[in-house]
């Protein structure tokens, strides 16, 4: 069997290590009819890659719930590999809208299997700000900021800035305004990385605070929910992975997929194989834990979730070029706003 995953520790790790326990056999975390072995994609790919295509050459795949639209014809439904009261099962077990993320037309084409949303980073010691005035306060006095505009990313802040109500004309101009005031104090170098730059940097010595970007729970920093507007719960974009699997190469195969997808949601690996090997679980008891998880959990229990119609990843990715390009050279942000809604509109 032949699976796909992307090329973060916090994506392999886990699996590659119940692979290896497979092969040296018998697996303390539960016995499989045959391995996978997974490929990995970079952080780019996964985050485009269309699954469609992905599907002609896995069995199982690790997927971000934008990419669903175009691919319902690809994937199993879950329904069709588990029982109801199963499924019912992850998701009461999920945090956050985690397994909802992968809820279309009626059916669930993919499991929970890692959690994310946009959270506050920070060297620990540093206070993070918990408003978006303050954290213009925070970058006027003098403490080194990063953005995370990379990528899909500098709509995504955009997207989480307006509680997902991207094409509210007040929201947008007033989230647009913000992100270029606050451009304008960061480091510009680093704010153009993806999460992963992002992070890496301020690990290595880099900024002292990123207010919105993926979390992970395996970097040395702190981390909190994100700053939120007066009377507003934080906004977020959420993030994450789930298990789908190949219509196409299903046959024959069945229970051992379903053996695989439920040994990687069960108890033990979530709570205690993903911690200890660098993933990030879906758990919803993990996120009560102290730290990371429990500093950062209303967020992800308020997370919106993205369209997942057919061509939203281009139109994601046109979006976020569009306002990148356009707070690094400088255009007003009414300009930027009326070329956003021209693509939505």
């Amino acid at each position: 069997m032949r699976g796909l995953t992307w090329d973060h520790p916090r994506g392999h790790a886990p699996l590659d290590e119940l692979t290896r326990l497979d092969l040296a056999g018998p697996n303390p975390y539960g016995d499989v009819p045959e391995p996978i072995e997974w490929d990995r994609q970079p952080l780019e790919g996964f985050e485009s890659e269309p699954i469609a295509a992905l599907c002609e050459s896995y069995d199982v795949l690790v997927i971000d719930h934008p990419g669903l639209g175009a691919a319902l014809d690809s994937l199993v439904p879950m329904d069709e590999l588990f029982p109801a009261a199963e499924l019912a099962r992850f998701r009461a077990g999920a945090v956050g809208r985690s397994y909802d993320s992968y809820h279309l037309d009626g059916r669930q084409w993919a499991l929970p299997l890692d959690a994310a949303t946009q959270v506050a980073a920070a060297w620990p010691g540093v206070r993070i700000p918990e408003t978006w005035a303050e954290t213009v306060e925070f970058a006027r006095e003098g403490g080194r900021l990063a953005l995370c505009l990379g990528g899909p990313h500098a709509f995504l802040m955009f997207c989480a800035l307006c509680s997902g109500d991207f094409l509210d004309r007040e929201e947008g101009l007033r989230a647009l305004e913000l992100i270029a005031e606050l451009l304008a104090l960061a480091e510009p170098e680093v704010s153009l990385r993806n999460p992963i730059g992002v992070l890496d940097a301020m690990a290595a010595g880099g900024p002292d605070l990123c207010p919105l970007v993926y979390g992970y729970a395996t970097y040395p920093l702190a981390f909190s929910d994100a700053p939120a507007w007066p009377g507003r719960a934080p906004g977020s974009v959420l993030g994450g992975t789930g298990l789908a699997v190949s219509k196409k190469r299903i046959g024959g195969i069945e229970n051992a997929v379903q053996a695989h997808l439920r040994r990687l949601l069960s108890e033990p690996v979530q709570t205690g194989l993903f911690p200890a090997t660098g993933g990030q679980p879906a758990a919803r008891s993990v996120w009560d834990e102290a730290g990371f998880y429990r500093d950062t959990r209303d967020t992800v229990e308020a997370a919106w979730i993205r369209p997942r119609f057919p061509g939203y990843i281009a139109k994601q990715r046109r979006t976020s070029a569009l306002i990148r390009d356009g707070l690094t050279t400088g255009r007003p942000a009414r300009a930027i706003l009326d070329d956003l809604h021209k693509e939505w509109t």
